[in-house]
């Protein structure tokens, strides 16, 4: 018999509470990603990083402000960047770790309230690999 879960909408629906903007590790940021948001806010993209990132071993991370939230994150308004989101924010929850690491998909739900729990490794794998090529598809468009 075939797996319940076929498409992201399945396993994932987001309930905009902006609990991903929240948080350990944080939003790991492109040289695309930085040149878009810092157009986007009309900001020198030279300054950027110096403003608004933090280094993450080799890669820069969005700051987070004082609550924990991505400096960009906005209690009222949600994401004030939606527009030209990084790529990390783009794929969430379906990213690449999970690939890697299935069992971090539970993980993640205890802090995502729009993922399902308890996915077949095998149906999980099958939507996060349709979804970050769909996702990398539209990008190089």
């Amino acid at each position: 018999m075939g797996s319940e879960y076929k498409t992201c909408d399945d396993i994932f629906e987001c309930q905009q509470c902006g609990d991903c903007c929240n948080g350990f590790g944080g939003t790991y940021v492109t040289k695309k990603d930085i040149i878009n948001i810092a157009n986007y806010i009309k900001f020198d993209p030279e300054k950027f990083i110096d403003r608004f990132c933090d280094s993450s071993g080799s890669r820069y991370v969005l700051t987070r402000g004082k609550d924990g939230y991505c400096i960009f994150f906005d209690k009222a308004k949600q994401c004030t960047i939606h527009p030209v989101k990084p790529y990390m924010c783009k794929a969430w929850p379906f990213i690449q770790n999970v690939i890697k690491h299935p069992e971090n998909w539970d993980a993640m739900s205890n802090s995502c309230p729009g993922m399902k729990k308890g996915i077949p490794h095998k149906a999980l794998l099958k939507i996060i690999i349709v979804e970050t090529n769909k996702l990398d598809t539209s990008i190089t468009e």
